[in-house]
């Protein structure tokens, strides 16, 4: 299928078998590809119930293929799928590429791997559970001169579709067929498991974070004699560059983490699809440990299906944080609050120079100067300390590598300092363990209101942990609006109801046990009857108050 490109140009795919809206090539693994046997070796118990391409299906969604026809490009619909997976603008962007784009599903599927999933989802940190209604794809562009073509340049992309942040971009090999099957040979992704992971004759050795991970710190993957065939020990997972990709506006990121943190509308105009992407990526990342909420696009083009929506002027922009590349959007988004131009990212070994924020109405073309346009003005007191340490380090030549670990802790220290509040008041909220009985509904948790909070700001706040001074009372009232916080408190909510709901089951199983071990220690006296009925009923009554799954273990018919 041959489907018009970027500059007229056309991208030629097939299309997938689950995806009902988008025109990309995707293997079909039930039609195209020979199923594999199983994985040799142990099996976790659950996983010896996986049907064939359910470890596949674990791992990923579906792989594309993507390339140019400049013949056939003309007369074939346009596809998100197709335009994501290109640069959209004369970016120059010669050789191996990679980068990363967000899309709106087409329908919420459910899969077949639903129970899995949700264990898996269960343990994994908030960056890489499992999203219901958008996709990730993960590019790898090719780009390469060829005289025998009309335009001069080969142009290919292979793209994984997933519906979590994964793996960083892998380089797929033209043998999709072994590439799939190989996938479907690895272990389900558990996190806080050594998986390890072999694709194309290279094999991957990984630990997937969990939830219970000490913030800040990764669990190295220590290599092993046994390791002999291991090709590539994989540090981590889903984290980027930070210090690489806010070089270019440094003095401006604890602002940046503000917008971020409030869920403001705000684009990163970058030369490349792959600035743009590392850059919002890094952006969604430094509020970590706390999940970004709203919409974000690593990579946004002129025709995503949400470009009318995300750039119409008769209402507010969206909640949500936009990565483009194309000129264009200077002029469609210039009434948008907060944009952030980067240019070429430099080496660490130059120095930034020092940029002030500048208007909205100096923005024109996407030729301006990079810098942070907005007319926000923080609620903190700007941390000196933090940009030294980081120019000291540059003009000391510090390894990027060590830049990166030192501005991830700032921004953990800070999201901490004013997270740890909040948790300490919704922990308040939890009702006593001695207001649980078996003999009565779980409690309810208490609600939270905005005033009861800030009044425990006074003595018990970010002043605490944190060195920063400011408006830290408006900075909680604006995010106590924002669907960070929604979605936040949320997620606590439904965690202390289910810490209610199982304490609640361990009082019933208790009183079951108490009950049981009575009843068959009256069986054998000499007690009434009618003592033997009551306490029967009592124990019908407990079991009947437990989950329908343990009642069918538990409840045994009454004799004749």
């Amino acid at each position: 299928m041959a489907l018009q490109g970027p500059e007229e140009l056309g991208e030629q795919v097939e299309e997938p078998e689950d995806l009902d809206d988008q025109d990309a090539s995707s293997i079909s693994p039930a039609e195209e590809i020979t199923l594999p046997p199983g994985p040799g070796g142990d099996e976790e118990p659950e996983e010896a119930l996986l049907l064939p391409w359910d470890r596949f299906s674990a791992w990923l969604h579906c792989i594309c293929v993507v390339g140019f026809d400049l013949e056939l490009g003309q007369a074939v619909e346009k596809t998100s799928i197709c335009y994501l997976s290109f640069p959209d603008s004369n970016s120059g962007c010669l050789g191996d590429t990679q980068f990363c784009f967000r899309f709106r599903q087409g329908s919420n599927r459910k899969s077949s791997l639903g129970c899995f999933l949700e264990t898996t989802d269960r343990d994994a940190p908030p960056c890489l559970k499992r999203e219901q209604g958008h996709y990730y794809g993960y590019v790898y562009f090719r780009q390469v001169r060829d005289k025998s073509l009309k335009r001069g340049y080969f142009q290919k992309v292979s793209v994984r579709l997933h519906g979590h942040h994964s793996l960083s971009p892998l380089s797929l090999n033209e043998n999709l067929s072994l590439t799939c099957n190989d996938i479907d040979r690895w272990p389900t992704p558990h996190p806080g498991r050594i998986l390890t992971l072999p694709i194309m004759g290279v094999v991957i050795k990984v630990r997937i974070p969990t939830c219970y991970d000490k913030p800040g710190t990764s669990q190295l993957v220590q290599s092993a004699q046994s390791d002999s065939l291991v090709s590539i020990v994989l540090p981590t997972i889903h984290e980027v560059d930070l210090f690489r990709c806010f070089y270019p506006v440094f003095f401006h990121i604890q602002m940046l983490w503000e917008l971020v943190l409030l869920g403001e509308a705000l684009v990163v105009m970058a030369p490349s699809p792959a600035e743009s992407s590392d850059t919002v990526l890094a952006l969604v990342s430094c509020i970590s440990p706390l999940r970004y909420c709203s919409d974000f696009r690593p990579y946004f083009t002129i025709h995503d299906s949400e470009f009318k929506e995300y750039t119409t002027r008769t209402q507010a922009p969206p909640s949500v944080i936009l990565g483009v590349t194309n000129p264009f959007f200077a002029k469609t988004l210039q009434h948008w609050p907060h944009i952030i131009r980067i240019g070429d990212m430099k080496q660490a070994g130059e120095m930034a120079k020092q940029m002030k924020v500048k208007k909205l109405k100096n923005l024109k073309t996407l030729d301006s100067k990079p810098g942070v346009y907005t007319a926000y003005k923080p609620y903190l007191n700007k941390d000196e300390e933090i940009i030294k340490q980081l120019q000291k380090g540059v003009q000391q030549k510090r390894p990027s590598a060590a830049q990166n670990a030192i501005l991830r802790r700032y921004f953990l220290e800070l999201t901490q300092s004013f997270i740890i509040p909040l948790e300490r008041y919704v922990a308040s909220l939890m009702p006593l363990q001695k207001s649980i009985s078996p003999w009565k509904s779980p409690p309810q948790l208490r609600p939270f209101i905005q005033q009861d909070f800030m009044k425990t700001l006074e003595k018990a706040g970010p002043q605490l942990t944190s060195r920063l001074k400011g408006d830290w009372i408006g900075l909680y009232r604006h995010f106590l609006k924002s669907p960070n916080f929604d979605g936040w408190f949320r997620n606590r909510r439904r965690e202390m109801t289910q810490k209610l709901e199982a304490l609640h089951l361990e009082a019933l199983s208790i009183l079951l046990y108490v009950c049981l071990l009575s009843f068959l220690c009256l069986e054998q006296l000499p007690v009434r009857p009618g003592t033997l009925a009551k306490l029967r009923a009592h124990i019908e009554a407990v079991i009947l108050a437990l989950p329908e799954d343990l009642q069918g273990i538990l409840h045994k018919p009454s004799s004749p």
